[in-house]
């Protein structure tokens, strides 16, 4: 169970016109639980912000501590400085599971899990806070590693800016199962089904610069995104 987890994460978000699922309503999910999930198994979100009438898209890494979302980053980056402002944003996420193959073109979709998260950002002056975000980044990419590596210096801390958004008002979509044909396309002589995706690691590659003494750790070795989550 990843050691973040909010104490309410049983509770249901209060849908918000922002929030509520319109397109396919069906598909909405508004569990703590659900949402907490998706959003520990993700690697990237995208973060939606408008300045000067100019939207802007941009993917960067996070990290979740209870209730709140981080994100972190060079003072001088445009989307940092901006948000700092008390300007609405949109957080995605989006997990990629399947390919739903139909009998027909129009009824191809994909299995995948989503969240939508609204808010306004705020910049994290805590230190102590500071810190536990940090380690929530690393921890989010990579469960272990935190305790291995040098601990962030001050000159790197003074260096990062770090903001976090209350996780409140959000919903995730999620589409499972098989593909949807019409009646009529179901004795079509096309093959039907799904294709299942998943994120992979490969063979770990060492630095050219590390030293022969120095074993591969065991969470590298081992390393599966999704078991991660849930251990």
């Amino acid at each position: 169970m990843n050691n973040f987890e909010s104490e309410n994460e049983q509770e249901k978000l209060t849908t918000t016109q922002r929030s509520q699922i319109k397109r396919i309503p069906q598909r909405g999910n508004y569990d703590r639980e659900t949402i907490y999930h998706i959003l520990d198994e993700g690697l990237v979100c995208h973060v939606g912000f408008v300045v000067d009438t100019q939207p802007f898209v941009i993917p960067t890494a996070y990290g979740r501590v209870n209730d709140k979302l981080y994100i972190h980053g060079s003072p001088a980056s445009r989307m940092l400085r901006s948000l700092i402002h008390s300007i609405e944003v949109c957080v995605t996420i989006t997990l990629l599971d399947g390919l739903v193959l139909a009998r027909s073109a129009f009824h191809h979709s994909m299995n995948y899990r989503s969240v939508v998260i609204f808010g306004q950002a705020e910049i994290v002056s805590n230190s102590d806070e500071k810190l536990t975000a940090l380690q929530a980044f690393t921890e989010h990419v990579m469960r272990g590693r935190w305790n291995d590596v040098r601990q962030p210096n001050l000159q790197e801390l003074q260096g990062t800016m770090v903001l976090s958004l209350p996780l409140t008002e959000a919903s995730a979509k999620i589409r499972t199962g098989l593909p949807i044909d019409d009646e009529a396309d179901y004795n079509l002589p096309v093959w039907a089904g799904i294709l299942p995706l998943q994120l992979l690691a490969g063979n770990s590659i060492p630095d050219s610069q590390l030293s022969k003494d120095i074993a591969l750790p065991a969470y590298v070795k081992n390393y599966d995104r999704l078991q991660s989550v849930v251990d």
